[in-house]
């Protein structure tokens, strides 16, 4: 019979070699991977045009918002300027007067109509892609005539119709899903840099 030890080594074993078969999953997708290009060239053509990033998400995706907003406005490999990214989930004054006065689905929406505007790029983030305050969200921005990248896993949901790039992780585990957003949000980070600045040597 084996040890509680080894049953939590296994465990742990087992879901490293399942995050590494879903990137194995990404690599092998040929739409994955025409999404993701597309994806980049989308966010590169926003910051050339001189528009910013709004970029939403909840609970774990909601820290993934936030990581990818810091790296674009902070730097990721090299020092360079500054990047307009605005993650929609950091500040609790708004968010909690939005919710409180409109209800939580509004709570990415009504800062679009706000911040939002014609040449800017909402990257949106949901696991599942039927997050009511994402989809809400992308109608706001497509109101703005903003441009959408979406972020969820392999069954697309409500969301994959709407936006104009929608990348699937290939997994329905939300956590392999996440671990597959934030490959994706690095991979932007890198490509937005690299190709609009040259690096310090």
């Amino acid at each position: 019979m084996e040890s509680r030890k080894s049953v939590i080594e296994s465990s742990l074993l087992a879901q490293i070699k399942e995050s590494r078969d879903v990137k194995q999953r990404v690599l092998d997708d040929p739409t994955c991977l025409h999404s993701l290009q597309s994806a980049c060239d989308m966010a590169l053509a926003c910051y050339q045009g001189g528009g910013k990033l709004l970029i939403a998400g909840n609970g774990g995706s909601a820290a993934d918002a936030q990581h990818i907003a810091g790296e674009l406005v902070s730097r990721f490999f090299f020092d360079r300027p500054s990047l307009p990214a605005i993650a929609l989930t950091t500040d609790s004054s708004i968010m909690t007067a939005i919710g409180n006065d409109y209800g939580y689905e509004y709570l990415f929406s009504r800062q679009i109509e706000g911040n939002g505007q014609q040449g800017d790029l909402f990257l949106a983030i949901t696991t599942s892609g039927n997050s009511p305050n994402i989809i809400e969200g992308i109608a706001a921005a497509k109101k703005k005539n903003m441009q959408v990248i979406g972020l969820t896993g392999e069954k697309g949901g409500k969301m994959a119709s709407l936006c104009d790039v929608c990348i699937k992780i290939p997994s329905t585990v939300t956590p392999r899903i996440q671990e597959g957003h934030i490959l994706v949000g690095h991979l932007l980070c890198d490509y937005i840099e690299k190709s609009m600045f040259t690096p310090e040597v």
